[in-house]
C-alpha cells in the first residue's frame, strides 16, 4: 500500500501566523480544525504568554505550535509515532524556533506523565478518541500541573464526553460540527 502524502495545515496566530505545518497523513493523526483553535486560543488569550505547555498525544503538534507563536515560553511534545516527532521538530527547525523553547518527545503519553518531573501551566490532551486514553491521562496529570494556575484543553467526540475525575471542572466547552472540546482546570480536592 503506498503512503499518502503529508497532510498540512496552517498555524493561525501569533508569529507563525500562516506558517504550514506538514504531518504524517498515515498516522491516523486528527489535526484540531482552525475554527476550533482560533476558538481555543482566543479563550487562552489573557494567559498564554509564558506559559509553560504540554502537547500530549501531539499528532500534528498543531496546538503546541500555535501556543508557541502566540507567545508561550516553551512546549514539551509528546508523540509516540516516529514519524510523527520527526516530523513536528522538522517544522519547529522550519520557523527557526529557539531549542530552548522546545522538546519532542517520542514515547508513550501515559508513561511520560509517570517520568516527568517538569510542571505545566497548559495542557493539550486529545488522544485518539477509540482509546481509553482519556481516562488513563487524566488520572496522571495531576503530578505534572502547576497547582492552581492550570488550563486542560479536552477534545472529545461528539455524544461522548470524557468523564471528568474528581479535582477537574470543566470551564468551557463548544461543539464545532462533530468535535467537541473545552477547558478544564484541575484543583486538588480537599481532603
Amino acid at each position: 500500500m503506498a503512503k499518502r502524502p503529508p497532510g498540512k495545515l496552517r498555524i493561525i496566530g501569533g508569529e507563525w501566523r500562516s506558517r504550514i505545518v506538514e504531518f504524517d497523513g498515515d498516522s491516523g493523526a486528527r489535526p484540531t480544525p482552525d475554527r476550533v483553535r482560533q476558538t481555543v486560543f482566543d479563550w487562552l488569550a489573557p494567559t498564554i504568554e509564558g506559559t509553560r505547555c504540554l502537547d500530549l498525544f501531539a499528532g500534528s503538534g498543531a496546538m503546541g505550535m500555535e501556543a508557541l507563536s502566540r507567545g508561550a515560553a516553551h512546549c514539551t511534545f509528546v508523540e509516540n509515532g516516529s514519524r510523527q516527532a520527526t516530523m513536528i521538530k522538522a517544522a519547529l527547525l522550519q520557523f527557526k524556533a529557539p531549542s530552548t523553547r522546545w522538546d519532542v518527545t517520542g514515547m508513550d503519553a501515559v508513561y511520560f506523565l509517570d517520568q516527568s518531573w517538569h510542571r505545566y501551566h497548559l495542557v493539550f490532551l486529545d488522544p485518539p478518541y477509540a482509546s481509553p486514553l482519556l481516562d488513563r491521562a487524566l488520572q496522571e496529570l495531576p503530578r505534572v500541573l502547576v497547582p492552581e494556575q492550570n488550563r486542560i484543553y479536552l477534545e472529545w467526540p461528539e455524544g461522548k464526553p470524557p468523564a471528568l475525575p474528581a479535582g477537574y471542572e470543566l470551564m468551557r466547552e463548544k461543539q464545532a460540527g462533530q468535535v467537541c472540546f473545552g477547558l478544564a482546570r484541575y484543583q486538588h480536592p480537599p481532603k
